[in-house]
């Protein structure tokens, strides 16, 4: 491999700290300095990783010579943060989402397309290795036409999370996860929302999404149940697909009248009785980890950015789209 490239962490928060301890250990990937507003966070990771530590962006470029950035401050920063970067020529990894908003997220993609710098969005589900393999079956035609995907993404209230509700910083992994799976876009959305212990934004919603295939969606994502679950199934003609995301199963359930020797338009007319079960073997490996090399492989042009600024833009987009929904109760067309 060529010369590691020079990166820097900027925000040391949940995820900025999972980003470090990966970088640091990456090959190819020389983890130069980190960047946090809070003095002792910064330091202890300045100790821990053996690099210099900063306070700001602008002190961060004065002070080092980069290749690439990794950003995990709160979404509110992203366009600043982002801008500073690309300005410098620095290629940029962007937590999820792109941008509290599309037009920020625009202007993002116009930065980076004009300094001609790498724009990678954190969309971390697509590595995971259950939903590669869910893609894989359902783009090679094993579910026949798909009728429905359901996601659910649930668990207690993260109080670190303050800037945004969670439309923007959870259910964007799910509609992102719906167009990589589905190879669909979103051309309809309908949503409800409630706020029962976020201060300023809603902490559930329930929506439903049609794509441009004809399938439905179903997202059922919040802050308020008490255990973490991360789901995401795609009902089709011959059977139903589950990914268990936390633990990385991939399991098929079969629709048992599909098994007959009729053709299949006949047998979904003749409804749906019980197949066999069938759980596949998925090698497990962590997300980030794939993610991170996704990017330094794209820096280095050995690959296309995994995760575009327009994919990370379209997720914003009908994020957006379902807030609108909710408080103007009405149906939001694209």
């Amino acid at each position: 491999m060529s010369n590691p490239i020079r990166l820097a962490v900027i925000g040391l928060g949940a995820m900025g700290k999972n980003h470090a301890r990966v970088t640091a250990d990456t090959e190819g990937i020389s983890l130069c300095a980190v960047v946090d507003a809070d003095q002792k966070t910064r330091e202890n990771f300045s100790r821990t990783f053996s690099v210099p530590s900063f306070d700001s962006v602008s002190q961060l470029l004065s002070g080092t010579q980069l290749d690439a950035a990794i950003v995990a401050v709160p979404t509110a920063h992203h366009l600043a943060v982002g801008r500073e970067l690309i300005g410098a020529g620095v290629h940029v990894f962007l937590e999820k989402p792109i941008a509290p908003t599309p037009e920020q997220g625009e202007a993002l993609i116009a930065a980076a397309d004009a300094a001609k710098v790498k724009l990678t969005v954190g969309h971390i589900e697509r590595f995971n290795p259950a939903v590669l393999a869910l893609r894989e079956r359902v783009r090679a035609g094993e579910l026949g036409r798909v009728l429905h995907i359901e996601a659910r993404r649930q668990g207690p209230f993260p109080s670190r999370i303050q800037d945004v509700g969670v439309i923007v910083d959870l259910a964007v992994h799910d509609i992102d996860l719906v167009r990589f799976v589905s190879g669909c876009d979103v051309v309809r959305v309908h949503a409800e929302t409630n706020q029962r212990v976020h201060q300023h934004h809603e902490d559930l919603v329930r929506a439903t999404l049609r794509l441009s295939d004809g399938a439905v969606c179903s997202l059922s994502i919040d802050w308020l149940t008490p255990t973490k679950v991360r789901e995401l199934t795609v009902t089709g003609e011959r059977g139903m697909f589950v990914v268990n995301l936390l633990t990385q199963d991939l399991t098929y359930f079969e629709n048992g009248a599909t098994t007959d020797e009729r053709s299949d338009e006949f047998a979904v007319l003749r409804g749906v009785s019980e197949g066999r079960m069938i759980r596949y073997v998925v090698h497990k490996r962590e997300p980030l980890r794939a993610e991170i090399e996704a990017f330094r492989d794209a820096v280095n042009g050995l690959r296309a950015v995994a995760v575009t600024g327009e994919d990370g833009l379209q997720a914003i987009k009908v994020a957006n789209a379902m807030l609108t929904s909710s408080r103007t109760n009405t149906v939001v067309n694209f």
